[in-house]
Order: C-alpha cells, then structure tokens, then sequence
C-alpha cells in the first residue's frame, strides 16, 4: 500500500496518517527518551513525549526550513487560532511534571 493512499485521508487539511504515525512513533520512543532525559538530569513521563510530539514536530520543521501545512498555519500571524492553540495546549501538557534530578 503506497503512503501517498494512507496519506489522502484527511481531517481538516490534515492527514490523519501523519498524526498517527507520528504520535505512535513517539509512544514508541519515550522509554528511549526519558532514559536519555534521565542521564541529563530531567525526569520526563513516557506520556509528556507523546504531548509533546507536535510541539517538537512543529520545532524541527521550523529548524529544518520543512514548511508544512501545519508548520505554515502556526506561524501565520492572520489566523488559525485553532491550531495555534492545540500546539500551545500540548506544549504546555507536555511539559507539566517534568521535574530536575537532584544530584
């Protein structure tokens, strides 16, 4: 099955496919990268990698110059507040319970 099928299902401009592999990707890493967030010092619930999944997506779009549509709603000063809020909304989820290791 090509990824250009998966990726024509779409809600809201949105292809649900990315989303889905993007936070079941995630799911998948977060015992990684809290054991790495871990030897940094920070200790970071598997849960806050899966809310922050679009908020980092969003930030390494940005740093790659990758402008995708949702990449180009969020930093579109004239509109979708939407979008801008679930990515705020997120941000914030993900990092509530983040707490530093005391040494």
């Amino acid at each position: 099955m090509p990824i250009e099928y998966l990726r024509q299902f779409k809600i809201s401009g949105y292809a649900v496919f990315d989303f889905a592999a993007s936070f079941i990707g995630m799911l998948l890493l977060s015992p990684l990268l809290s054991g790495l967030a871990r030897r940094a010092g920070l200790q970071v619930p598997r849960i806050n990698w899966v809310y922050l999944t679009l908020p980092l997506g969003l930030a390494a779009h940005l740093a790659s110059g990758n402008i995708t549509p949702m990449t180009a709603d969020f930093i579109d000063p004239r509109g979708h507040y939407l979008v801008k809020a679930a990515i705020i909304f997120f941000l914030m989820l993900g990092l509530r319970n983040i707490k530093s290791l005391k040494q």
